[in-house]
């Protein structure tokens, strides 16, 4: 069960919100995610379907007092007063008869809720953490899995190199801030490092600069390696030979020797130049060939 603690809140966004504490300070009261389901979590004053913080504000202050009793028998986890209004008398005693946290700010309630609202709804999204490595590709944020020893690694370290940025390797947490919004993060211990297989671990920002890493990153592509059979690793490799002979004749016959490029093989360097454009396009469409298989990520 995730919950914030509401003196954590006030720790967290007080400041940013001018939040004056004026009552209730006994109160250890939460914020439960599944509150959520029945109402919302921060929102204007309700009575009907009382709201986990209730925000009141110029509107409701002419009725302040006389509703108090019923504002505290729901049994909020917090209760704010915004636009700069006065809290009545009757609020600050309710508040610590019941022990009731009680915030006044000068600031609008819209802005008070709405700033609220995105803090709990990172703070109490639902997590878990994969295998993989996350990119900043185009700006779209690339879960590349597989496992292990397939080429992880060694391809994000090629996208880093072609101005790519690393947002976690071995390890990402995601979170789901929405239905419909996956934000992927680095652990704290693992941040700014990626380890490639043959090189050891790397700090990615002393070595390629400020701009190779990203916090954060929402996750919009996933991109699953996978190990060829041994048939088609064996065509593969033949193909390849093929493709460099052909290569080194047009070039002998005068040719462009850029007109022609082989098909990348093997984990890292070729797969940074399909992923790459496979990125720029629309994600539920693309298809990385020989990569050799990328799906779009739910998020």
């Amino acid at each position: 069960m995730r919950q914030v603690n509401v003196t954590r809140l006030h720790e967290d966004v007080g400041e940013a919100l001018a939040l004056a504490w004026v009552a209730g300070r006994s109160g250890s009261t939460v914020v439960r995610r599944e509150a959520a389901a029945s109402a919302a979590l921060v929102g204007h004053l309700n009575l009907t379907h009382p709201n986990s913080i209730q925000v009141t504000g110029a509107y409701e202050a002419a009725s302040l007092s006389g509703m108090a009793d019923r504002l505290f028998a729901s049994s909020p986890a917090a209760l704010i007063v915004a636009d700069g209004i006065a809290v009545p008398q009757a609020l600050l005693d309710g508040a610590e008869r019941s022990n009731t946290p009680l915030f006044a700010t000068p600031l609008p309630a819209a802005r008070v809720i709405e700033r609220i609202a995105r803090y709990l709804a990172k703070a109490l999204a639902e997590r878990t953490e994969r295998h993989g490595v996350l990119m900043d590709v185009l700006g779209l944020g690339v879960l590349i899995t597989g496992d292990s020893g397939v080429g992880k690694s060694e391809l994000g370290l090629e996208l880093i190199s072609r101005g790519h940025g690393l947002v976690a390797d071995d390890v990402v947490e995601i979170s789901r801030l929405a239905a419909d919004n996956l934000e992927g993060r680095c652990p704290a211990v693992l941040k700014d490092f990626i380890e490639v297989r043959g090189l050891g671990l790397l700090d990615v920002r002393t070595i390629f600069g400020e701009t190779a890493v990203r916090p954060k990153m929402k996750l919009k592509l996933v991109v699953h390696l996978e190990k060829p059979a041994r048939g088609r690793r064996h065509r593969a490799a033949a193909a390849r030979r093929a493709v460099r002979g052909d290569r080194w004749r047009h070039r002998a016959q005068g040719g462009d020797p850029g007109s022609r490029r082989p098909q990348p093989g093997g984990a890292g360097g070729g797969r940074g130049t399909q992923l790459h454009p496979a990125a720029a396009r629309d994600p539920f469409r693309c298809r990385i060939h020989g990569a050799p298989e990328a799906r779009h990520g739910g998020g």
